[in-house]
């Protein structure tokens, strides 16, 4: 008998490119995941996790206002169980203790989400090194 797994669905985006947002939303589509919804900041992203809690979040480190460490932060305070996923085109100070430190899962640069198995890093597996 397989060993059922929980596997997270429903995904929030939080980027301030418009064009990120969507062609993300194309991928995580094309992979099996619904998208929650996609919104360009954090307060936006408090907001929307408050109104209808994701079971996970593909979160752009660089934001306008709060950036995507203090965003991440707040959230996992108060949805431990949220899977976040930190995504950035500047990939230089992206360290296993600061993804700890803001509650995030795991990490992946903005070049890798086409090929990175989305599905292992939003059930929790280890952070991109």
């Amino acid at each position: 008998m397989a060993k059922i797994r929980h596997v997270t669905r429903r995904i929030l985006i939080v980027d301030d490119s418009a064009s990120f947002r969507s062609t993300a939303s194309v991928l995580l589509a094309a992979r099996g995941f619904e998208l929650l919804e996609s919104v360009p900041d954090g307060e936006a992203a408090l907001a929307a996790v408050a109104g209808d809690c994701p079971d996970g979040i593909l979160l752009d480190i660089n934001l306008p206002g709060q950036d995507g460490f203090a965003v991440a932060a707040a959230i996992a305070a108060t949805y431990p169980a949220v899977r976040i996923v930190l995504t950035s085109s500047d990939t230089e100070d992206v360290s296993g203790a600061v993804l700890k430190t803001c509650g995030a899962s795991a990490f992946v640069p903005k070049t890798e989400l086409a090929t990175v198995d989305l599905e292992a890093l939003f059930n929790g597996a280890a952070p991109h090194s």
